[in-house]
């Protein structure tokens, strides 16, 4: 009898750490992808530095595009877990990024300080471009990403980071269907206007909220503001982004705000 009882015993034991059981015959269709954004970066760093920094320091991506002549693509975190590479962010009233978004690191120095003080930005190569464009189809597709949550890291964070800075190609992921870019013929026209009468500050810092930066409504050019205003015109005018409000820059924030 007692041997009855400890197999009954063990039997119920093992039940219980299987864990509970499931009915699945009801499945819900009121969800959608947790992947809302994704965030692109470049590393500062060699390759190998690189690998080391996403695996087995206090940072990581979900991809790495290496810069060899195949432009490899390193898969470091599964999409489905939180991979800590956008930090405090913000994008279109959403903060920390990082649960919410696919974060892309790709091996390129960055830019270098010259002799005069200014700054020697690095190009990114063909083959990384045609890879990056491979796998944000990829990841889109999957994960019914819109083109306006295609970012940058300087985009969420412009207070701290330029990244993936002024010769990353975002007109031409904008020509693929991954990302956005006004149209230069309307801009040019628009331009014209605000030459006339600028807008105020208190329009500009609207405009860019509008778009998804955080920006303060101040009302005034402050220095968080004109932090905003460079890392969107480093988005979308890379040949100047002192951020200092003029014509153009309103122009092109403007169509954004208008394209679907």
């Amino acid at each position: 009898m007692k041997f009855l009882t400890l197999i009954a015993s063990l039997l119920l034991l093992a039940g219980c750490a299987s864990g509970p059981r499931f009915d699945t015959s009801h499945p819900s269709t009121n969800f959608d992808s947790r992947v809302q954004f994704v965030v692109l970066h470049y590393t500062n760093a060699s390759l190998e530095r690189s690998l080391q920094l996403l695996t087995h320091g206090e940072v990581s991506a979900h991809y790495l595009i290496g810069d060899d002549k195949n432009a490899t693509i390193y898969k470091l975190v599964d999409e489905n877990l939180r991979a800590w590479h956008a930090g405090e962010s913000e994008w279109q009233g959403r903060t920390w990024l990082n649960s919410s978004s696919i974060g892309i690191e790709i091996v390129n120095p960055g830019f270098s300080e010259t002799p005069t003080g200014g700054r020697l930005w690095y190009p990114y190569s063909e083959a990384q471009v045609q890879a990056l464009i491979v796998l944000l189809k990829d990841i889109s597709k999957r994960n019914g990403i819109s083109p306006r949550h295609i970012i940058g890291h300087s985009d969420i964070a412009p207070l701290r980071k330029l990244d993936p800075g002024p010769l990353f190609p975002w007109k031409r992921l904008a020509a693929e269907g991954l990302g956005i870019w006004p149209n230069e013929q309307a801009v040019a026209r628009r331009q014209v206007q605000f030459e006339v009468e600028l807008p105020s500050i208190g329009w500009f810092q609207e405009e860019l909220a509008r778009l998804g930066y955080a920006t303060p409504q101040t009302g005034e050019l402050d220095v968080a503001t004109r932090h905003v205003l460079a890392a969107f015109q480093m988005h979308y005018r890379p040949s100047r982004f002192d951020g200092v409000p003029d014509a153009q820059t309103a122009a092109m924030l403007l169509l954004l705000n208008q394209t679907k």
